[in-house]
């Protein structure tokens, strides 16, 4: 498989594609006025202490307070005595742990997300390409993608050597058969890194951000570039010589995999990732075959369906419903990750009567979703035939990033029909009539529902009221405003419900 990373720099806005065999797997966009936060620590202040939800809401300097559930405080960062009530493991005692007011040092764990505010724990970290430095730490934890015991051992032998005792260590994936030197180096650059923390930690007054961890260049390098990647191409210079110039002490030997884009055409039109983002929207995914698959995102969950479609196979019903599913699994790992899809996954395959298709297709669903680097889990068939898969959020979905809310349908995708409309003013006069008598009215429409009213003028039969309706296309299809013909003045809201 080869495997590709595409740049495109934007003065508003730089994206990051990922393609496996020249297909669009993954796409990070990082837009000037949205950046992430996931990963930066900040000396905050506590608001508001809330035992009955052992939480605590700080300030950390950004437009919504962040949370703090009790689990994710640091004992470490505890007096002694605060130490043995944080011990009882009773949320509730938070209380007595934290007090408005109070300077705390936090991390983001996760984004603001709509009206919440970021989500935040007090064990602190700085990652790095191999190492996650873990301060108030003090184990090795290798990655249980390195199953070599010994190569763990190996590794265990060098950090052990080198690192303080009252420091942690996670040990990344792709770190196996990285040598001594190169670990000492990361671990210096970390342990550095966390000097300046400290400092910051011990001077500047909160609420205030004290490290920011969200350069571009470096999450390419610490989360993405990495021996697995054939290509690096990007198509602005000052980028590239970042990416260089962070990449020589650690990986010196991936440089001759980056590349600067020079063309004149778009670097996304001539990869073929602009065409592929312009479906990412939109809920119908095609399948080769001629089946398809419907996304659905609401704020509970994901669900997805798959339907056969045109496809109807040349064997019999079982292989085409088997080869449809097992072709929707693959596709459905892919829309997973290309639209960062996180929360719990509601999967509604094509019924299966035969186990070994049940199995095949589990298998290709599992083994597809093996290469999403976000922590997933994928669930076995239900009684009900349905797959559920949990997946870690780690950033705002693509949907979220790219769109906002709608402000007619306030996000349902929805709208009061033509008739609902229409039978919704009859509604509006018969409750006002008592008022208005006989009054002249003017009624502003939008076009769609002046069709209807024209072509079904007997639904204002039974009002008395002389109507004179006109269309306004810049009115909402939902909406009408009701004027009197007498005064001009508007009475719309005076006679709602």
């Amino acid at each position: 498989m080869f495997n590709e990373i595409i740049v495109n720099v934007h003065a508003f806005e730089t994206r990051v594609a990922i393609l496996e065999d020249n297909k669009l797997v993954e796409l990070f966009a990082e837009k000037k006025e949205k950046k992430l936060l996931v990963g930066n620590i900040y000396k905050g202040i506590v608001k508001n202490v809330l035992p009955g939800m052992g939480a605590a809401f700080l300030d950390i300097g950004l437009a919504r307070t962040a949370f703090l559930h009790f689990k994710d405080i640091d004992i470490n960062t505890l007096s002694e005595a605060k130490k043995k009530l944080f011990k009882k493991n009773d949320s509730s005692l938070i209380r007595k742990i934290l007090t408005p007011g109070q300077e705390i040092v936090v991390q983001v764990k996760k984004d603001p997300l709509g009206k919440k505010g970021a989500r935040v724990t007090g064990k602190l970290s700085i990652p790095g390409k191999f190492l996650v430095f873990m301060p108030n730490g003090k184990k090795i934890a290798i990655s249980r993608k390195i199953t070599s015991a010994q190569e763990k051992t190996r590794i265990k032998k060098i950090l052990g050597a080198l690192k303080d005792d009252s420091v942690g260590l996670i040990v990344r994936t792709d770190t196996e058969k990285i040598q001594e030197e190169d670990f000492d180096q990361e671990y210096s650059g970390l342990a550095g890194t966390w000097k300046l923390v400290e400092k910051q930690i011990k001077f500047a007054k909160g609420p205030a951000c004290i490290y920011d961890e969200n350069d571009l260049s470096f999450t390419l390098i610490r989360d993405l570039f990495n021996s697995s990647i054939d290509r690096l191409v990007v198509d602005d210079k000052k980028l590239r010589a970042r990416i260089i110039s962070r990449l020589k002490p650690v990986t010196p030997e991936l440089i001759n995999r980056i590349e600067l884009y020079k063309e004149d055409s778009p670097i996304f039109d001539a990869y073929g990732v602009e065409k592929e983002i312009e479906t990412i929207f939109k809920s119908r995914v095609n399948l080769p075959s001629g089946g398809n698959i419907s996304i659905q995102q609401t704020e509970a969950l994901v669900a997805i369906d798959v339907n056969t479609g045109s496809y109807v196979g040349k064997g019999s019903y079982d292989d085409t419903i088997e080869k449809t599913n097992i072709e929707a699994a693959t596709e459905i790992a892919r829309q997973i990750r290309l639209r960062d899809l996180t929360g719990i996954m509601v999967l509604d395959l094509i019924d299966m009567r035969r186990e070994k298709s049940q199995e095949l297709v589990f298998n290709e669903l599992k083994s597809a979703m093996k290469r999403d680097r976000a922590k997933n889990k994928v669930y076995p068939f239900s009684p009900l035939g349905l797959i559920e898969i949990s997946r870690k959020r780690t950033r705002p979905s693509l949907l979220l990033t790219y769109s906002e809310q709608c402000p007619h349908c306030n996000g349902t995708g929805r709208l009061l029909s033509r008739d609902s409309v229409a039978v919704k003013i009859s509604r509006w006069l018969q409750r006002a009539s008592y008022f208005l008598k006989k009054d002249p009215l003017k009624i502003v429409v939008h076009p769609n529902v002046m069709e209807f009213v024209t072509t079904n003028p007997d639904i204002f039969s039974n009002i008395k009221n002389k109507l004179e309706f006109d269309s306004n296309p810049r009115i909402a299809l939902d909406k009408f405003q009701v004027f009197s013909l007498k005064n001009n003045k508007e009475l719309t809201v005076r006679y709602n419900a």
